[in-house]
């Protein structure tokens, strides 16, 4: 089989995959866009001189003719809020190096903010939700060529899968960019098996019924990232965005170092690291954010 016809195969695969998903997520994103218009920096924050941004990315995609056919195709909202071009991540980590932004593990930033000292300088803390093959091939090389340290979440339940137009990294592929990355990286958890959506659209986790399962979820998560990995993990990243009192109050509860949320805003001394906010990396906010870094 020539190159050009299996391009021509993938290209047919991805925008069969885009349209037979689509109607999911595009009500997804519609719910998205009821609460939140914009993930660029909340104008409050503008004037902040100090602080410590998290941000949070999903799939770091290679730059190729099929990924820019189905962005320019589909409203997907997996296809644009959630997506940043190779390209575009590899100029985002050369502009932190650029212009010497302090780039800080997750345990140096909750020492910081443990310390209750007040934060002098602009940091920054990279994290990735889901884990997909996307960060293992794509974003990971990039962020060891600067020794640039990393938090990834992982849906222990859905390790190898094919999920919302992705390809979850399998266990091997895991463990392979711990013994790559070293130090660089720490695994966080991001639910075991419910990570999903109801037939209303709400994350089904959030239900006031299902509080006993996702303690047992949680325990389960637990376990198996150590088992396959080795690591106890101190850290959880909530599906969605956030959780309800009942559930905070419980992770509260865990040996967890933070928690973390999809609430925008700029880590500070005074933040709750049970609720800790980070920003959704895209193209839309990236010049908002970028513009904080060097003002």
């Amino acid at each position: 089989m020539s190159r050009h016809i299996r391009q021509g195969l993938l290209v047919v695969l991805l925008l069969t995959l885009v349209f037979t998903l689509g109607w999911t997520y595009d009500r997804q994103a519609a719910k998205q866009h009821e609460t939140e218009e914009s993930y660029a920096l909340p104008a409050r924050y503008e004037k902040m001189k100090d602080g410590i941004m998290v941000f949070c990315y999903h799939r770091v995609l290679k730059d190729s003719m099929s990924t820019e056919i189905a962005q320019k195709l589909s409203n997907n909202s997996q296809l644009h809020e959630f997506n940043v071009p190779a390209s575009a991540f590899a100029k985002q980590m050369a502009f932190l190096k650029k212009h010497h932004i302090k780039v800080i593990s997750a345990s140096t930033m909750t020492r910081m903010i443990q310390s209750h000292r007040p934060i002098k300088g602009k940091y920054v803390v990279l994290t990735f939700d889901d884990i997909d093959r996307s960060v293992i091939d794509n974003a990971i090389p990039v962020m060891r060529h600067y020794n640039f340290p990393f938090t990834t979440f992982v849906i222990t339940g859905n390790t190898g899968r094919y999920r919302e137009g992705s390809q979850m990294a399998t266990w091997s592929q895991i463990k392979g960019a711990q013994d790559e990355a070293g130090h660089l990286m720490t695994l966080g958890l991001h639910t075991h098996n419910m990570h999903y959506l109801d037939s209303k659209m709400q994350p089904v986790f959030l239900e006031p019924h299902t509080f006993g399962k996702f303690q047992k979820d949680f325990a389960t998560s637990v376990t198996e990232l150590k088992e396959h990995t080795g690591v106890t993990a101190t850290s959880f990243a909530y599906p969605y965005g956030g959780g309800t009192r009942q559930i905070n109050n419980f992770l509260a509860q865990q040996d967890l170092d933070w928690v973390a949320t999809l609430d925008s805003g700029i880590v500070s001394s005074q933040t709750n690291l049970n609720e800790t906010p980070r920003l959704i990396i895209n193209q839309e906010s990236w010049p908002s954010i970028s513009g904080w870094l060097v003002k």
